[in-house]
C-alpha cells in the first residue's frame, strides 16, 4: 500500500482580515487599519439584505459581508436616521469585515460606526458578481485542505507528474534527467498539495526548499540558476502519480492498462501508474510516455481499449466463417520499392 494513502490533511481554522489585501482584487480601505486583525473563520460570503431590513434570526455575521447594489440602494432609500439605525443594528454583531462593490459611496456616519465597532470596510470597483467570484476563490484557497508529500513533482508536456517512492530510489535523478530534456521542475523532496474546490489538486514547493535539489553523491543544486527560468514552475495541477518500486518477479503489474483501479488523494481522483524499475531501465522516457498517454486519454483515445476492441473483433472473425482473401499481415501488398 502506498504511503500516499496515509496523508494527514490540515486546513486553516481562521485567517486575519488583512489577508484579504493579498486577494486579486482592487481594494480601497475606507476604515484605514481598523479591523484588520479581525478573524475570518468561514470561506463562504454573505449578503446581509434581510439583516439590514431588521431580520437577524438567521444572520451569519461571522462571514465576510458583501454590500452590492441591493444593499446600498436599500440604505439610500432610508432616511438618515433609519439608515444609521439599520447599519448600527448590523454593527452590533462581531462582523469581520464588509466589502462594498461597484465603487459605491458609504456615508461618513456609517464609517464612524464601523470604526467604533472595529469593523473593516473595503471598497472595490468590481461589480458584485466578479468580486464574489474572485473573493470566493481566494477564501477557498486559504481554507483548503493541504498535505505534505515527499517526491519529485515535474511538469511533463503540460501534465503534472508526481514521482513517488522510497528514499534513495532515484526520484530526484529522474526529475533531473527530465529537466535536461526540456521539462520543468515544480518541486523536489517536499511538495505541498492543496485541494482546490472539489476535484483539483495543486502542488507547489516550500519557501525554504524552492527549486533546490539534492543529488546523492553531488549535493545541493539550484535548478533555476543552472538551467534557467524555463526549467521551473511555481505551481502545477497534479494529474498522475507514478509509484516507483524495485522490480519484483512476483509483482502484479498491469500489462494492458485495462484494469486501472480508482485512486484518490485528499478525496480527489488522480491517475496512478505503478512502475517497476531495475538497473538499465530508461525511466525518463517511460515517464514521458506516461504523460503523453494521459494526454491521449484526455483527448478521447485510449490505446488499451482500442487494442481490446480490435482483439475482440479478430476473435469474432476467427470463430466465424473463414475468409479466403484475408491477410494477417499489417501490409497486404508490398510495393516494389523494397527498403
Amino acid at each position: 500500500m502506498s504511503l500516499l494513502e496515509h496523508l494527514n490533511p490540515i486546513s486553516k481554522e481562521m485567517i486575519h482580515v488583512r489577508m484579504l489585501l493579498n486577494a486579486p482584487i482592487q481594494w480601497t480601505q475606507l476604515t484605514g487599519d481598523v479591523g484588520l486583525d479581525n478573524t475570518i473563520t468561514d470561506k463562504s460570503l454573505h449578503r446581509p439584505q434581510l439583516a439590514l431590513a431588521g431580520f437577524v434570526g438567521l444572520f451569519t455575521y461571522h462571514r465576510v459581508q458583501v454590500f452590492g447594489n441591493t444593499e446600498i440602494y436599500y440604505l439610500h432609500s432610508l432616511s438618515r436616521e433609519e439608515r444609521i439605525q439599520s447599519f448600527s443594528r448590523l454593527a452590533e454583531f462581531a462582523i469581520p469585515c464588509i466589502i462594498v462593490t461597484n465603487n459605491h459611496e458609504i456615508d461618513s456616519e456609517l464609517l464612524d460606526i464601523a470604526k467604533e465597532k472595529n469593523i473593516a470596510i473595503f471598497r472595490t470597483p468590481f461589480d458584485t458578481t466578479k468580486a464574489i467570484a474572485l473573493l470566493s476563490d481566494f477564501l477557498d484557497d486559504q481554507f483548503a485542505e493541504q498535505a505534505v508529500v515527499h517526491g519529485s513533482f515535474v511538469d511533463i508536456y503540460g501534465v503534472g507528474v508526481l514521482l513517488h517512492g522510497r528514499s534513495g530510489i532515484g526520484k530526484s535523478e529522474i526529475a533531473l534527467d527530465l529537466i535536461e530534456r526540456g521539462h520543468r521542475l515544480v518541486a523536489d523532496d517536499v511538495i505541498m498539495l492543496t485541494k482546490k474546490r472539489e476535484n483539483i489538486l495543486m502542488g507547489t514547493g516550500t519557501s525554504l526548499v524552492k527549486h533546490f535539489m539534492e543529488i546523492r553523491g553531488l549535493g545541493i543544486i539550484n535548478v533555476e540558476k543552472m538551467f534557467g527560468i524555463r526549467a521551473i514552475r511555481f505551481q502545477k495541477r497534479l494529474e498522475i502519480v507514478v509509484e516507483l518500486e524495485e522490480w519484483n518477479k512476483d509483482g502484479n503489474y498491469t500489462r494492458t492498462g485495462l484494469d486501472e483501479e480508482p485512486y484518490s488523494l485528499l478525496n480527489v481522483p488522480v491517475s496512478r501508474v505503478i512502475l517497476p524499475i531495475f538497473p538499465g531501465k530508461n525511466v525518463t522516457v517511460i515517464a514521458e510516455v506516461i504523460a503523453l498517454n494521459y494526454l491521449l486519454k484526455t483527448y478521447g483515445y485510449n490505446a488499451a481499449h482500442v487494442f481490446a476492441d480490435t482483439l475482440q473483433e479478430e476473435i469474432r472473425r476467427k470463430t466465424g466463417e473463414a475468409s479466403s482473401d484475408h491477410d494477417d499481415r499489417l501490409i497486404s501488398y508490398f510495393q516494389s520499392d523494397i527498403e
